[in-house]
């Protein structure tokens, strides 16, 4: 009896089975779920813990996203010399252990020391997510598998938020169940062991460079903070306008839930998107997200903050994974994973400075409002816009002809 050959993928540079292309998308589910757990439970922590002090309750929620950013870039700088797998599986097992033991903690500070335990080991799963996906996969094929990441870290994040959300009304460990996603990814990667990828061809861009380019990574990490940064004001001001127009109150979560699955939904057809659009995706993608902020800012009922959310979301998931797979060509093979690592930290930068940003401009500018923070994004990311419609075939905001011309 003939064996039946397991399923192959391309690279670009070979093929790899599907088991592997599973793995790496296991790790990029499970790296969207810092703080998920937190979120739901956040109200009643006070009641939950009635000794436990207001600084207790915000060092919960900043610390982990505190710690994440030097453990990417530790990772990232690791990954250089060292056997990547290894410090995948390491950063995978305290991911896992430290949200195991969360569903067994019974004080506060058992909580806080836990939920920074499992900072660090996001830290280190984070930034070899993409850069798995950026070692196995070249050209092309690199795009669309770091469009189809994209996607399967969105819609985790988009599941495990509801699932978290449904079991907090349960218990309020339950939540906590989610991060044991870890170990599903752990099982998965064993496979990836005996798997070694292909060097990178010689006509790859990567090759071109001896070290990082390192004017091109600041333009990189820029960039992704600032639209980053933009577009998080609907996670954060999205409640205020439901609220101030009297609007359903599950209206706020159907918008969050549509944001992220309109973040994920250009990951799967991401190829056709950069054939299509071609050095004017960037330019279409940021004219995409200013649009809906800026009903955002001026919108009132419901379709108008709906098609606000769409637009907003469906433009930064187009510009996120080609920003990833951009920053992997200016470093040689095997600095990617650091140069990501650099990129990667400045959305948790962006998510923890935003609110004290926007603080810092209601207090600067004297204007206030729940429409504030939606127009003075909107108004940020039209100066990218037309900055974008000069430098279109840049490459900080343009696309060069070898992501749409085979």
């Amino acid at each position: 009896m003939v064996e039946k050959e397991p399923m192959q993928v391309k690279t670009g540079k070979g093929a790899v089975s599907a088991l592997v292309v599973l793995a790496i998308w296991s790790v990029s589910a499970v790296s969207s779920l810092p703080g998920l757990a937190i979120s739901p439970i956040l109200g009643d922590l006070s009641k939950i813990f009635p000794k436990a002090t207001e600084l207790e309750i915000q060092l919960l929620t900043s610390l982990p996203s505190l710690l994440i950013i030097p453990f990417v870039l530790l990772t990232g700088k690791l990954s250089e010399g060292r056997n990547r797998w290894w410090l995948l599986m390491a950063g995978l097992v305290i991911f896992f252990f430290s949200g195991l033991m969360c569903l067994f903690a019974n004080s506060m500070g058992m909580l806080i020391a836990l939920s920074c335990m499992l900072g660090v080991g996001a830290g280190m799963v984070i930034p070899l997510s993409t850069g798995l996906v950026v070692e196995y996969f070249t050209g092309d094929y690199r795009v669309r598998q770091l469009g189809y990441a994209s996607a399967v870290n969105n819609l985790s994040l988009v599941v495990a938020t509801l699932v978290a959300g449904y079991l907090a009304n349960i218990h309020w460990h339950l939540p906590f169940l989610v991060y044991l996603l870890p170990g599903v990814a752990f099982l998965l990667c064993l496979s990836l062991r005996n798997t070694h990828s292909v060097p990178e061809p010689q006509e790859s861009l990567q090759m071109q460079h001896q070290e990082i380019d390192r004017n091109k990574l600041i333009g990189m990490m820029w960039l992704y903070f600032l639209i980053t940064y933009a577009v998080l004001v609907v996670t954060y001001d999205v409640p205020f306008l439901v609220e101030k127009y009297h609007l359903h109150n599950t209206l706020s979560g159907w918008i969050i839930s549509l944001f992220f699955l309109a973040i994920m939904l250009p990951g799967f057809f991401l190829a056709h998107i950069i054939r299509m659009l071609k050095s004017s995706t960037n330019l279409v993608a940021l004219l995409m997200m200013t649009v809906g902020l800026a009903i955002f800012g001026y919108g009132h009922t419901e379709w108008q903050l709906l098609v606000a959310t769409f637009l907003t979301g469906f433009g930064y998931g187009v510009m996120q994974p080609i920003i990833y797979d951009k920053t992997a060509t200016i470093a040689p093979p095997r600095s990617a994973t650091l140069a990501l690592s650099f990129v990667m930290a400045m959305n948790y930068l962006a998510v923890m400075i935003c609110p004290f940003i926007l603080s810092m401009l209601h207090t600067l500018l004297h204007l206030h409002g729940e429409h504030f923070g939606f127009r003075i994004n909107a108004l940020l990311l039209l100066v990218l816009t037309l900055a974008a419609i000069f430098d279109r075939k840049g490459f900080t905001l343009g696309l060069d002809e070898r992501y749409f011309v085979k």
